[in-house]
C-alpha cells in the first residue's frame, strides 16, 4: 500500500512538473520572439526614417532629374550617426548613390539583394546578411518610393547584436518562478496523493452494494481503480448525455446558422432558446428599441398571434396526430415578415419569422416591368397594324404610297424587334449574368469596332471621336456584354447630344483590380432632375423625342446592369462646358 501510494504521488509530481515545464518554456520562447520582432521594429523604424530624410532631400533638390546624387553627401550632418550606410538604387537595381563606397557607379545591380526584393514587392523590407561590396555584415533596411529604392544599413556589429538580444533579468526572473512553483507542486503531490488514496477506499466501500463483474482487473495504483469503479457507475448515463448534447448542438448550430428568426417556448410561454435574427426582427416589428424575446407575445403588433397562442394552450384537444399550426403576415417599414406558429405534443411552440421583403419587392417590380412592357409594345404593334389596314383597305392604292406604308411598318417592326431583345437581354443579365464567358477583352479595339457598326447612322451627323486611352488598355469581361455597354452609350449621345457633337472616352485611372473610364459628349445634357432616373427601365427625359428616334428606353438600364454585373461601377452628371458624363469602372 506504501508503494502505491509513493508511485502514485510521483506520478502525480512528474506530470505536473513536465507541464510546468513545458508552460514556462512556451513562455519564454514567445517572450524571446515577441522582444527580439519588437527591437527588430524599433531598427526598422529608425532606418525608416533616414530613408524618409534622403527621399525628401532627393524631391526638393530634383536629384532624379540632374542626376547629381553627390550632393547627397551632405545629408551625413543630419543623420547622428556616421556609421550609417545610405544607399539610392533605381526600378532596375542599378546603384544611383552609396555614402560608403567611392566608386559606387561602378557598383553590381543589386535588384536580387533580399531586402530590396521584399520592399518591390512589400514597399518595405529588412535582412541580416554580409556585404559583398564593403564585406562587412549589415542590418539591411529598404524601402520603395516610386521611382527609387532607398536602402538604409548599420553595421551588424557586437553593439547591434546585443541591442537586439532580449534582455535575460526575465530569464532569471522566470527560472526563480519555476523553481517555487516546483516546490509548490511537490507539497500538491503528496497531499493529492493521500487523497486519492482516501478516495480509493471511499470508492471500494460504495460500491460494495453493486454486482461487480468478477472478470474486472483492477489497476495497481489508485487512479486506474478509480477509474474503472466509476466508469462503471456512470458509463450509461455518460453515454445517454453524450448523445443529448451531440444532439443540442446540432440544433443550436443549425438555429444560429438560419435566416430566418428562429425562438422556442415552453407551455408557460417561457423563451427557452433563440436566435440573434428573432431578436432583430422582434425589434423592426415592435418599433420600439431593445424589445426582448420573452415580450414579444405582449407586443401589439403579436396581439393576433398571441391570442392564437393562447387559445390553443387553453384547449383540451390532448395529444391529437394533427399539431396545431398557424400562419400570419405583418407589415412594418416597407417590409413584409411571414410568422409561423408551430406547436409540438408537450405544448411547447416554435414561432419562426420569414423576412420576405425582397420577394415582395421582386413582385412588384415584376408587375410594374410587365406593365411597362405592354404599355411599349403597344405603340409598335398599334402602328403596325394601322399601315396594314391602310393598305388593306386601300387595294388601288399607287405603289409609292404603298411602299411609304410598308416601310413605316417594316420600321415598327425593327423597332419591337430590338425592344423584346433589350428586354431579354436585360432579364438575361439579372437572372444569370455568371454564365456569361470571360476574356481578355482590349478596350481601345473594341470600341472602334462599336464606332464601326455606327457608321450608316453618322453618315448625316457631324460626329467626332475622340479616345484617350493606351491601345492595350485590356479587362476581363465578356465581349458581347462590354460591346453593348459602350453601343448603347455611344446611341445615347449620337441620338439626343444634337447633330454637332464630340465624344470623347478616356481611361483616366487604373489601380490593381480595375481600370477607370469616363464616356462623355458635348450635347445638350439632362436637366438635374433627371439624373438619379436616368437607369431606369423605360424611363425617358423626352417620351416623345426617344420614341421619334426610334429608341426602346432600355439601353441605359442595360449599361448599369451590365457595369454591375461586371462588379464594376457607374455614375453619370452633367459636364460643366455642357453635355453628358458617365464614369464607370471596369475590372481587369
Amino acid at each position: 500500500m506504501i508503494s502505491n501510494k509513493k508511485t502514485i504521488k510521483s506520478k502525480l509530481f512528474t506530470c505536473f512538473f513536465i507541464l510546468l515545464a513545458i508552460f514556462a518554456v512556451s513562455i519564454l520562447v514567445f517572450q524571446d520572439h515577441r522582444e527580439k520582432q519588437f527591437r527588430i521594429a524599433l531598427m526598422e523604424n529608425q532606418l525608416n526614417e533616414y530613408s524618409d530624410l534622403t527621399n525628401r532631400y532627393i524631391e526638393n533638390n530634383n536629384l532624379l532629374s540632374t542626376n547629381d546624387f553627390g550632393k547627397l553627401d551632405s545629408i551625413k550632418d543630419l543623420i547622428p550617426s556616421a556609421k550609417i550606410r545610405i544607399t539610392v538604387l533605381d526600378l532596375a537595381g542599378r546603384v544611383l548613390y552609396d555614402n560608403s563606397v567611392e566608386n559606387y557607379s561602378e557598383m553590381e545591380n543589386h535588384l536580387d539583394r533580399p531586402e530590396v526584393q521584399k520592399a518591390k514587392y512589400a514597399d518595405r523590407g529588412y535582412n541580416i546578411r554580409h556585404s559583398v561590396t564593403t564585406k562587412q555584415d549589415y542590418f539591411y533596411f529598404a524601402k520603395f518610393y516610386k521611382t527609387i529604392f532607398i536602402r538604409s544599413a548599420v553595421e551588424y556589429n557586437a553593439e547591434v547584436i546585443n541591442y537586439l538580444k532580449v534582455e535575460r533579468a526575465f530569464i532569471i526572473y522566470l527560472l526563480f518562478l519555476f523553481a517555487i512553483f516546483g516546490l509548490i507542486l511537490r507539497l500538491v503531490a503528496n497531499r493529492l496523493g493521500d487523497s486519492v488514496s482516501r478516495l480509493k477506499e471511499f470508492t471500494i466501500k460504495a460500491s460494495r452494494d453493486e454486482e461487480l463483474n468478477p472478470e474486472i482487473q483492477f489497476p495497481e495504483d489508485e487512479l486506474g481503480t478509480i477509474s474503472r469503479e466509476i466508469s462503471l457507475a456512470y458509463e450509461r448515463s455518460r453515454k445517454v448525455k453524450a448523445e443529448l448534447m451531440l444532439e443540442k448542438e446540432k440544433l443550436i448550430s443549425h438555429l444560429f446558422v438560419l435566416k430566418e428568426g428562429v425562438a422556442f417556448f415552453s407551455p408557460q410561454k417561457q423563451v427557452i432558446l433563440t436566435n440573434s435574427h428573432f431578436i432583430f426582427y422582434s425589434n423592426i416589428i415592435s418599433e420600439e428599441s431593445s424589445v426582448k424575446a420573452d415580450k414579444i407575445l405582449e407586443m401589439e403588433a403579436f396581439s393576433e398571434i398571441s391570442s392564437f397562442i393562447d387559445k390553443t394552450l387553453n384547449s383540451s384537444t390532448g395529444h391529437s396526430a394533427e399539431l396545431p399550426r398557424q400562419e400570419f403576415t405583418i407589415q412594418r417599414n416597407g417590409m413584409h415578415f411571414q410568422i409561423q406558429v408551430i406547436f409540438f405534443q408537450d405544448r411547447s411552440f416554435e414561432i419562426l419569422i420569414t423576412d420576405n421583403t425582397q420577394l415582395v419587392k421582386r413582385s412588384i417590380m415584376k408587375q410594374q416591368l410587365t406593365s411597362n412592357i405592354a404599355h411599349e409594345l403597344k405603340t409598335p404593334i398599334a402602328s403596325v397594324k394601322g399601315y396594314l389596314e391602310t393598305v388593306l383597305n386601300n387595294p388601288d392604292i399607287d405603289h409609292v404610297k404603298l411602299r411609304y406604308f410598308v416601310e413605316k411598318a417594316h420600321n415598327q417592326s425593327e423597332r419591337l424587334t430590338q425592344l423584346v431583345n433589350d428586354i431579354a437581354l436585360l432579364n438575361k443579365i439579372e437572372e444569370s449574368s455568371d454564365l456569361y464567358p470571360k476574356e481578355k477583352v482590349k478596350v481601345a479595339k473594341l470600341i472602334s469596332e462599336v464606332i464601326v457598326s455606327f457608321s450608316d447612322k453618322l453618315k448625316n451627323k457631324s460626329v467626332k471621336f475622340e479616345i484617350g486611352m493606351d491601345e492595350n488598355v485590356t479587362v476581363n469581361v465578356n465581349y458581347s456584354l462590354l460591346f453593348s455597354v459602350f453601343r448603347n452609350l455611344t446611341e445615347n449621345s449620337v441620338d439626343y447630344g444634337g447633330d454637332d457633337i464630340t465624344i470623347q472616352i478616356t481611361n483616366y485611372h487604373e489601380d490593381n483590380n480595375f481600370h477607370y473610364f469616363s464616356f462623355s459628349d458635348n450635347g445638350q445634357g439632362v436637366e438635374e432632375e433627371h439624373l438619379p432616373r436616368i437607369f431606369e427601365r423605360f424611363y425617358r427625359v423626352d417620351s416623345g423625342r426617344s420614341r421619334k428616334e426610334g429608341g426602346t428606353g432600355l439601353g441605359l438600364a442595360i449599361v448599369k446592369n451590365a457595369i454591375l454585373s461586371f462588379k464594376g461601377e457607374i455614375s453619370v452628371r452633367n459636364k460643366k462646358g455642357g453635355g453628358l458624363e458617365f464614369l464607370f469602372s471596369i475590372p481587369k
